[in-house]
């Protein structure tokens, strides 16, 4: 077995990685001992099957992370139960590190995550890490945090997913260069209580229901991201359970939003929508209209921003240069005192067929 160190080997704990074995008890095997003294589990390349894998506080999971941007590689951990709730439980691993792994759920199952956090109540800070992770090909979100209490998604890839590429329930993360593309519902996804997060220089992409979607969220900085070809708007704040405030949306880049795969409403067919925000700055974005790679597809979206009750909020120096197909700025009213929306600059387009 292995010494006394800070980094143990999971194949010295039994783990095979020949992608036919089971290594769930290897890894479970290797976890234990880690936590024992706070070490980390090194996985070598290889594909190790598992069914659910339990983190454990203060335990780091670390691996080669030579995956690539349509394929697993290097440590992958792959899926082999349908019958899991998710491939990596996070539930309670607090200060926990998962660095350089590949998880991949092979379309297995129904409805199955590929991390997830599921807590009952917000009793602690879990103050845990993912980075440089491929996290991809799961049945239900890639990343879904229940309840979550400060945390941090970094240089990783979360993709192909049926569900949210990240699901967020919680608050004070970190959600910085990643890749969220391809994921059957949005790249992020927040619909419950959702607060104080940080989301910078992330490449959101092709995910079919929306780029970031947020449900009566508040303070939230979101800059520097690329977002492209979102099957709703790029970004929207919408009000199901009371308004979104206290939020900055700067200098980001969105592009072929609204993409017609399914029936949208107008307003859905957008690069921005607000529906009852407070202390809103949206400001220095740049816009433009597209369609699918190659030249195919339909042309998107019909509008540039869409707005509606908004209470001291600022529109502001946006630029929108051939951004739309019908209106630029679509004003629902209905707003409260303070709100200025001036000095967007730029012009709808109609492409020849």
């Amino acid at each position: 077995m292995a010494t006394e160190t800070a980094i143990l080997n999971v194949r010295e704990y039994g783990a095979k990685g020949d992608g036919e074995s089971d290594d769930t008890k290897a890894f479970q095997r290797a976890i234990e001992a880690a936590a024992e003294r706070k070490a980390s589990v090194f996985v070598p390349d290889g594909t190790y099957l598992c069914s659910t894998v339990k983190l454990l506080p203060q335990v780091g999971l670390v691996g080669n992370p030579t995956w690539s941007y349509q394929r697993p590689g290097g440590a992958v951990i792959r899926l082999n139960d349908e019958k899991a709730a998710c491939l990596l439980d996070m539930t309670g691993a607090i200060g926990s590190t998962v660095n350089g792994i590949c998880l991949d759920g092979g379309g297995l199952g129904e409805g199955i995550h590929g991390v997830l956090v599921d807590k009952p109540e917000y009793k602690v800070e879990d103050a845990f890490r993912i980075e440089r992770c491929q996290i991809g090909r799961f049945t239900g979100d890639g990343i879904r945090l229940n309840r979550i209490w400060c945390f941090s998604i970094r240089h990783s890839m979360v993709c192909y997913n049926k569900g949210d590429g990240l699901r967020l329930r919680g608050w004070d993360g970190f959600v910085l260069d990643n890749w969220f593309s391809g994921n059957r519902a949005a790249g992020y996804g927040a619909y419950e209580e959702n607060a104080s997060i940080t989301m910078v220089g992330n490449r959101i992409e092709w995910n079919r229901a929306g780029g970031i979607i947020i449900h009566s969220g508040n303070h939230y900085n979101i800059s520097s991201n690329y977002l492209d070809r979102s099957g709703g708007p790029g970004i929207s704040l919408l009000q199901p359970n009371g308004p979104c405030s206290t939020l900055s949306i700067v200098g980001n880049v969105i592009h072929r939003s609204g993409a017609p795969w399914r029936e949208l409403e107008k307003v859905d067919s957008s690069h921005l929508r607000f529906d009852g925000v407070r202390g809103l700055v949206c400001s220095g974005n740049a816009m433009s209209l597209g369609r699918d790679d190659g030249g195919k597809g339909n042309w998107s979206p019909r509008c540039g921003i869409v707005y509606h009750a908004l209470e001291h909020s600022v529109i502001k120096d946006n630029v929108m240069h051939g951004a739309a197909l019908e209106e630029l700025l679509v004003d629902l009213g209905e707003h409260g005192e303070g709100v200025v929306v001036k000095d967007n600059v730029g012009s709808t387009h109609q492409p020849s067929p």
